[in-house]
């Protein structure tokens, strides 16, 4: 499963991406990387995908404002877009899914490895890093009950 769910998250990035940098509806990116994929996926990995970029996409001011509170040097709006949009998926699955903490934070240390720069790994560790070692701002910030990250 670990290399369906790392395919999932991919594609997932590569929507994402387009949405905020193309500004296209994520339901269109979606249906429309869906349709191109070279290899295709399972039903299962697809149903991720979509949780993935329908999530981000409903709560993406909240993870805005959890980004802009532990990575205070930098405004979000001039963190490479890939970085953000990695920190964003990563902060989304690990508050409303039921992955392990450990589990996002090295598959979005991976994606910045694939997709990133060479600085980017580094930096997507210590911003999900800061936001766990400060559950409870990082739930304030998400608009959420304090019980309602699993602990790592």
């Amino acid at each position: 499963m670990k290399p369906q769910r790392h395919r999932a998250r991919q594609i997932a990035l590569q929507v994402l991406y387009e949405v905020d940098i193309a500004g296209h509806p994520v339901g269109t990116a979606l249906s429309n990387r869906l349709q191109t994929l070279k290899q295709p996926i399972s039903p299962g990995t697809s149903r991720f995908v979509q949780q993935l970029c329908e999530g981000v996409s409903s709560v993406r001011s909240q993870l805005d404002k959890v980004i802009a509170r532990f990575a205070p040097e930098w405004p979000v709006d001039q963190i490479a877009a890939i970085d953000r949009n990695i920190l964003r998926m990563a902060l989304w699955e690990m508050n409303f899914m039921d992955t392990p903490t450990k589990v996002v934070i090295n598959e979005a240390v991976e994606l910045a490895k694939e997709f990133g720069s060479d600085t980017s790994p580094r930096f997507v560790n210590g911003v999900l890093g800061a936001a766990i070692r400060n559950r409870d701002d990082m739930l304030r910030l998400l608009e959420l009950p304090s019980q309602t990250l699993p602990k790592s």
